[in-house]
């Protein structure tokens, strides 16, 4: 039974799957849009989520934060300076999902988009 189970574990291990999922994020964040399939795009919207929350807050805490969640000043400088101020107003739901309705040819997983409102 998975009872009080949360969330998929992608067939890795616990290090892999935080580093997998990280880099997904770390995508999504860079480039705004990203194309996966629908089990990932719906692991990675909490984590995306909360870092834009947290970015928001405009602190030297909240930028150290995001660093130490994100690995890449990068990502984190984009966080801090472009989304945080950007939904600033907005109270949550910073992701959209939009499923494509197609499927992969070798495994025939359902893909999705997931971007920024």
């Amino acid at each position: 039974m998975r009872h009080r189970k949360e969330g998929k574990k992608f067939n890795r291990l616990q290090g892999e799957r935080r580093a997998f999922l990280r880099n997904l994020v770390n995508n999504l964040i860079r480039l705004g849009r990203i194309e996966t399939t629908e089990v990932r795009a719906k692991a990675i919207r909490p984590f995306a989520e909360r870092l834009v929350t947290v970015a928001k807050r405009q602190t030297l805490g909240s930028r150290r934060l995001l660093f130490g969640r994100t690995h890449d000043r990068v990502v984190t400088q984009k966080l801090y300076g472009e989304l945080g101020p950007r939904y600033s107003d907005r109270k949550g739901g910073y992701t959209r999902i939009i499923k494509l309705g197609k499927t992969r040819k070798r495994d025939g997983s359902r893909l999705a988009t997931i971007e920024f409102v």
